[in-house]
């Protein structure tokens, strides 16, 4: 009991110290990205702070699998190097016998690692997408501005306003270029005044100008005359955010019977049963010969670790594509590195007795 008290511990320690080294990668990764697209102009520099956010809780449950799975191996690999390992085999206790110890310590991970995957982690892109679009509705809304040609954030107009009267609400000289897949437009007028819907959403209505359209490749040209033309600064936010698999909720993801959306289902369900059979597989993957180093193993268990992501992420794309059922898709992949884990096993214990025998 007291030793099966301390194994905990230090697996809890080494979990927290590689925890933490892994989050600073991260955080310090996806800073440098966000604070690059800051300096290029597409994210507000007051935003990063919360789409880093955002983006952490997106990683988490990579981080807390991976952590587990690192940890069980460096105290094992200790325990094999510090001859621990050689008083457990005395008394008795087989390398199996690890496994209570080690799903003790996993399996409050794995709860994390589930809740992450299935609500947290779409939580957070769904956010994310959602603050980037209303940091963009506020670009375009505030968009108005004289002497300056200013481009909407989708790329498809561009404002140029003269004047402003003192109080914003009046525009004079106004030249709007406008590109539609059927059509080129150019909207110009003497003056005009900014106007707000009850939705938020801003307009420029023109007043008393003329408008050019120019269908491409055609020299044909047409010039209407207007009295009043609204132009509206349009936002996201009245539309709301556009729905993808990856920040569906995972209640609602299970409604559609869709090859992408059965993909995502598919990783998210993979997530939580990956923590729990690395967490097995580290058992047998941390065997170290005392009397050598210990790169050996860690460099087998890192090769398991990333053979086990990626025929999960290959598993995820057939599936997407159509190309295998869901049944397939989810199970084929855990159930090839279960049948695994007997057989390390059985290699393990068997290295052990000859080393054993050997002393």
């Amino acid at each position: 009991m007291i030793f099966q008290r301390a194994i905990r511990r230090e697996l809890t320690h080494s979990a927290a110290g590689v925890f933490t080294a892994l989050f600073v990668i991260m955080i310090t990764t996806q800073l440098i990205r966000l604070l690059n697209e800051a300096a290029q102009g597409s994210v507000d520099p007051g935003a990063v702070a919360a789409l880093l956010g955002f983006a952490a809780l997106n990683y988490l449950a990579h981080l807390l699998s991976l952590s587990a799975f690192v940890a069980i191996l460096l105290t094992l690999s200790r325990s094999y190097h510090d001859s621990e390992m050689v008083v457990w085999f005395s008394s008795g206790l087989s390398l199996t016998d690890w496994i209570r110890p080690v799903l003790t310590f996993a399996l409050p991970l794995v709860a994390m690692v589930a809740a992450l995957s299935f609500f947290l982690s779409p939580w957070a892109v769904s956010q994310s997408a959602d603050f980037r679009g209303k940091l963009s509705n506020r670009k375009d809304a505030g968009q108005v501005a004289p002497g300056v040609f200013q481009e909407s954030s989708a790329g498809d107009r561009v404002i140029f306003v003269e004047a402003l009267a003192d109080d914003t609400s009046q525009v004079h000289n106004v030249f709007v270029n406008d590109i539609h897949p059927d059509h080129l437009g150019v909207t110009m007028a003497r003056q005009g005044h900014q106007e707000f819907a009850d939705n938020g959403d801003r307009f420029i209505v023109l007043q008393d100008g003329r408008r050019y359209e120019f269908p491409p490749g055609s020299p044909e040209l047409r010039i209407l005359e207007y009295e009043r033309y609204a132009i509206r600064l349009e936002t996201r936010e009245a539309r709301g955010i556009e729905k993808t698999p990856k920040n569906m909720p995972t209640l609602e993801l299970l409604t559609i019977d869709q090859p992408a959306h059965r993909a995502e289902l598919m990783w998210r369900i993979s997530m939580p049963i990956s923590a729990i059979v690395l967490a097995l597989l580290s058992i047998p993957l941390s065997f170290v010969n005392p009397r050598a180093g210990r790169s050996a193993n860690m460099l087998l268990a890192i090769m398991v670790y990333l053979i086990y992501n990626n025929l999960l992420t290959i598993s995820q794309g057939w599936l997407a594509s159509g190309r295998i059922s869901f049944g397939v898709g989810l199970l084929v992949v855990h159930l090839l590195m279960l049948a695994l884990l007997p057989l390390l096993f059985y290699h393990r214990i068997a290295v052990s007795s000859f080393f054993r025998l050997s002393r």
